[in-house]
């Protein structure tokens, strides 16, 4: 998909990416701090849905979404946030069939909000109800002073008349207490929606003042105070909410089936689960190779595993990149190189690339060691976690127990942690990988594996 990223003069710079890498970018960008798995992937899944329910909001301007709120905030992803797009790969919220229209807000203060309360005109799903969120009640109470020349600057801005505002008071309030409408005195016209409110004073001057429109205001002597709760417009999950839901043990599915009553689960057709604990994630040009790269995937995993003598239980991630360059930006790599592993994700060059360079098998064979031995040998120094990786992914030839590959030199050194990472060509990485391979296989002859590592370096 195509992603508009807000540029300082107010242009956007388009981004090729993944569906699964936007989704861990906004679930970086959405989330709050701390939030535990299931809040994650309950956000995960909201924010799939979001995004195919709404992938066409910006063709006009040559791309799918935006990087900001108009859309959804998106953020360089992190290790959590990327292992929850993939943990819920696929996954959205259906209704008949199709990605329903769904909304998350940052807090809903302790009552969410109606969709046609907060934008004049929308749909009111049953699946979008006002109702009391007990786990929200006490998390966002906020207070803020803002003076009435400010305040009627920011009135001006939104096309209000008039030279001094003598008075703000609420005069209709929503179900959910949220101020509908308020009275204004000294200006034209003489009322304005919260919604509105909100929206100028946070374009004109800053979002921090109203952060929602569950408030109270009064008259100070230099201008207004507001105190109210929740941030956001209230519609939908509440990622507070759904953050404290997780810590008391809730499971995403609940949190989900809480704020989204009736709502089915529903798996995106190439994203059913595979016999292994896999997730691929490809650019839509490459779609159909999706078959014949699972099956060498799963059959690279097998080996690998077996090799290993590890356990197939932690999900990976595959992720194919559409251009050279998306897989630079995401990884920090260099060109030269063809793959790079963080935890249980794997990003890659695009499918094309590797097999035009003869790589596709190896790498896979190389980075699925890593991500399979990333937990145990994350102390490790890095000629152990790069030998490793090089030793496992050697082809097994019949009956042979151990792979074909160099052989222990007892006067070999180990490269350093520099040598790996500084490494300025292909040809200098493939004799770093090397010479890691051959410490690791005199580590072996001296009855030392992988699996001894964490304890050593402790």
């Amino acid at each position: 998909m195509r992603v508009g990223i807000a540029q300082p003069n107010g242009r956007y710079a388009v981004r090729e990416m993944t569906l699964d890498e936007y989704v861990a970018g906004v679930v970086a960008g959405e989330a709050a701090a701390g939030s535990a798995t299931a809040a994650l992937d309950a956000l995960a899944i909201a924010v799939r849905t979001y995004t195919l329910a709404n992938r066409n909001r910006h063709t006009a301007d040559g791309f799918d979404l935006c990087d900001l709120t108009h859309c959804q905030v998106f953020r360089r992803p992190n290790s959590g946030s990327e292992d929850a797009a993939m943990r819920t790969a696929g996954r959205y919220l259906s209704e008949h069939g199709q990605a329903a229209h769904i909304f998350y807000t940052a807090s809903c203060g302790g009552f969410s909000e109606r969709a046609p309360n907060v934008w004049r005109g929308a749909a009111d799903p049953g699946f979008l109800p006002s109702k009391a969120d007990p786990a929200c009640a006490n998390e966002s109470a906020w207070h803020d002073q803002i003076d009435a020349r400010d305040l009627l600057r920011a009135l001006r801005a939104g096309g209000f008349s008039g030279d001094t505002l003598r008075g703000l008071a609420v005069s209709q309030r929503s179900a959910s207490g949220r101020a509908a409408w308020l009275h204004l005195d000294g200006v034209t016209p003489d009322e304005i929606s919260g919604d509105n409110l909100r929206t100028l004073v946070g374009r004109t001057l800053g979002w921090q003042h109203i952060r929602s429109t569950l408030f109270s205001v009064s008259r100070t002597s230099a201008g207004f105070e507001f105190s109210g709760s929740g941030a956001g417009h209230g519609v939908g999950l509440c990622v507070i909410g759904s953050a404290a839901r997780a810590r008391d043990g809730s499971s995403a599915e609940e949190i989900l089936r809480n704020y989204f009553p009736g709502l089915m689960l529903a798996t995106v057709g190439n994203h059913e689960p595979s016999a292994f604990p896999l997730r691929i994630t490809l650019p839509q040009q490459d779609e159909q190779l999706r078959a014949p790269l699972t099956t060498l995937a799963q059959s690279a995993l097998r080996a690998v595993a077996a090799a290993l003598g590890a356990p197939l239980t932690t999900p990976i991630a595959l992720r194919f990149h559409p251009t050279v360059e998306s897989y630079q930006r995401a990884t920090g790599q260099p060109w030269f190189t063809s793959a790079a592993t963080h935890g249980h994700v794997v990003d890659l060059l695009p499918v094309t690339v590797l097999r035009q360079r003869g790589l596709l098998e190896s790498t896979l064979r190389h980075e699925l060691a890593h991500a399979v031995t990333s937990d145990a040998l994350q102390r490790a120094p890095l000629w152990v976690q790069e030998g490793v990786a090089m030793w496992a992914s050697r082809p097994r030839t019949g009956g042979q127990q151990t792979p074909q590959g160099p052989t222990a030199g007892a006067g070999i050194s180990c490269p350093s942690d520099a040598d790996i990472t500084r490494a300025a060509s292909a040809e200098t990485l493939r004799k770093v990988y090397t010479a890691a391979e051959q410490c690791y296989v005199r580590d072996l002859d001296k009855g030392r594996s992988w699996r001894t590592w964490p304890r050593a370096a402790d």
